[in-house]
């Protein structure tokens, strides 16, 4: 455990951050096809993310953990002690990406609202309501070897770097998306720049197979990029010409936000998804001798991670 000794001392690391005030989102869920609502509350330090599902009787909270996946088809979705909340990894990504340390978020509904498909209205609302440091400093995980995870031809993996990153790649039989590559490297500014708009996806021979599964109930063009055999259904077309692959990263770093703590490494995903990325997270944990963590000296916003002074590396030091 990481003793401070003074405030001073504190002060030269990068620090946690919470909202600066309430976000409030409502609208149709993908797949319940019902409608949902959620606030997005400031929290404490060293909460992470808490949902509180405030439409169940005793108001029941399950902490966005790697350990409380319950589903992932088609999206993440939680669960604990027998409540669950759906499709949480759009919102999830846009708190990561923007920064977000700490937040309680009460859902109405027990899915997400699906919004526009993407991150970008959830990032809007970080900004317009800002980010409060709170004086404690931030625990991040610094990857020390290669952690990955394979099956049926889908690869994820952790690699060490200096920084946050994710590079992707997908390779479907479709003749608008086909293979594309992305390396993203990670700062909030280029996640709400680069990855936040682009938006859930699909193929219209598909849908009735997921709706015969109780899926994609509330799909629509209004929060999908719909592909035909020939042709993007949607009347305005793609945001980007790769907005598929973007999209993959964004989910991603949805999906990474649940171990709990902000990472310093590269990510590599080759036609991964949400379960691919759970069974890494699982390695990740399994395998303490890979990484470590640590507190990261601030440098004025210049080389954040240029000094970097170990912590107590233990897995039970962090909270799931």
């Amino acid at each position: 455990m990481f003793f401070a000794k003074s405030n001073s001392d504190m002060e030269k690391y990068v620090q946690q951050k919470t909202l600066g005030g309430t976000i409030e989102f409502s609208g149709i869920a993908l797949h319940t096809g019902k409608e949902a609502s959620v606030r997005i509350l400031p929290a404490e330090p060293d909460t992470g993310y808490r949902f509180r599902l405030s439409d169940v009787p005793g108001n029941p909270e399950v902490e966005a953990s790697v350990h409380n996946i319950r589903d992932t088809l088609l999206a993440t979705s939680l669960g604990f002690n027998g409540v669950s909340i759906k499709t949480v990894e759009h919102l999830l990504s846009g708190l990561a990406g923007s920064g977000v340390d700490n937040s309680l978020i009460e859902v109405s509904g027990q899915e997400i609202p699906i919004l526009d498909g993407s991150a970008a209205p959830f990032v809007r609302g970080v900004e317009m309501v800002g980010l409060v440091e709170q004086g404690v400093p931030k625990k991040m995980m610094r990857i020390l070897g290669e952690i990955e995870a394979r099956e049926n031809g889908s690869r994820a993996v952790l690699e060490p770097a200096d920084r946050f990153s994710v590079s992707f790649t997908i390779d479907f039989a479709h003749p608008l998306i086909g293979r594309q590559e992305m390396e993203f490297d990670y700062s909030p500014e280029a996640f709400g720049r680069e990855i936040a708009f682009a938006r859930t996806f699909g193929f219209l021979k598909d849908v009735q197979g997921m709706v015969d599964k109780g899926l994609a109930l509330g799909g629509s063009l209004e929060n999908a990029v719909v592909l035909g055999d020939d042709r993007i259904l949607n009347p305005g077309g793609l945001r980007s010409p790769d907005e598929f692959v973007r999209h993959k990263i964004l989910d991603s770093i949805g999906d990474l936000s649940l171990l709990g703590i902000p990472i310093i490494g590269a990510y590599k995903g080759f036609k991964a998804g949400h379960r691919i990325n759970r069974l890494l997270m699982q390695e990740v944990l399994a395998r303490p001798e890979m990484w470590d963590l640590v507190l990261v000296a601030d440098h004025d916003g210049q080389d954040r991670y240029r000094e970097i002074d170990p912590v107590d590396s233990h897995p039970l030091s962090i909270t799931l």
